[in-house]
Parts: C-alpha cells; structure tokens; sequence
C-alpha cells in the first residue's frame, strides 16, 4: 500500500493513489482537500482515504498525459509550480510494518525519498497510531 500526502500553504492534499503494476503509482479523482490546522478533520479524511490496498487501474496512454489531478486542486498551472512550497509525504505498508517517508528536491528537479525523514513503524502499528504521527508531523512542517 503506497498513499501520497501534499501540504501547501496549509492545506493537505488527500489524491486517491492506484496501483499501475510493478511499483508504478498514479494520483486520480476523489482528491480530499483539509486545512492542516483542523486535527479533527484531517484524522477523519486520512482514516477514510487511506487504503488497506491500492485499487489496480492499467496504465494508458491517456492518463500519462493528463495534467497531475492535484493541480486542480491547488491553482497551479504546472507540476513545477506546484513543488514550489509543497511538503510531500507518502505513507506505505508492506508486510504490516508502516513506514512514513518525507521528500526533498533532488538536484535535477524531482522529488526524492529523504532518509532524514524516514519513520519506520514496529509490526502491528495500528493505523491509527500512524496517522497520528503523520498529523504531528504535518502540523509541525506547516509551522515552518
């Protein structure tokens, strides 16, 4: 299971994340939008958007030319816009350990894994105690 978090300007961005096959992922409609400063809301929308498994959509043509779903969301007229002044953060379960991954800017431009801000969870993590963490931390950066 793999889900993308976006905060921006103290928004979270909640995309549905599907699985395309051999670790490829894509971001599709419903997108739940929430203030980071509502811990309430933002702990109901991560515990009702967050998959126990990524729904399986084949690839297409079509989807790898569309503009990325959360742009919608947030104004910006390009992915590279969109970066600028976002936090990303994916949260994934593998085998029932938890893990919780911020990026960071790769010298080329893309987003990366930042092993500083990598969180591994004991197996047998309650989901709960995860997004628990992941509201911490969302908070926190929205801070910064």
């Amino acid at each position: 299971m793999l889900y993308n978090i976006y905060l921006k300007n103290g928004t979270v961005y909640l995309p549905t994340t599907v699985n395309q096959g051999t670790a490829r992922y894509m971001e599709v409609e419903p997108v739940t939008v929430v203030p980071v400063a509502d811990t309430n809301a933002l702990r109901r929308a991560l515990r009702a958007t967050i998959p126990k498994q990524n729904d399986f959509v084949a690839p297409s043509i079509e989807d790898a030319r569309k503009p990325a779903v959360v742009l919608k969301y947030t104004g910006d007229k390009s992915w590279s816009a969109f970066m600028r002044g976002t936090s990303p953060w994916w949260i994934s379960e593998k085998d029932g350990k938890f893990r919780i991954n911020g990026h960071r800017v790769h010298r080329k431009g893309y987003w990366e894994p930042d092993p500083d801000q990598m969180i591994h969870f004991p197996a047998g993590t309650a989901l709960d105690d995860v997004i628990d963490r992941m509201i911490t931390i969302l908070q926190e950066a929205a801070k910064e």
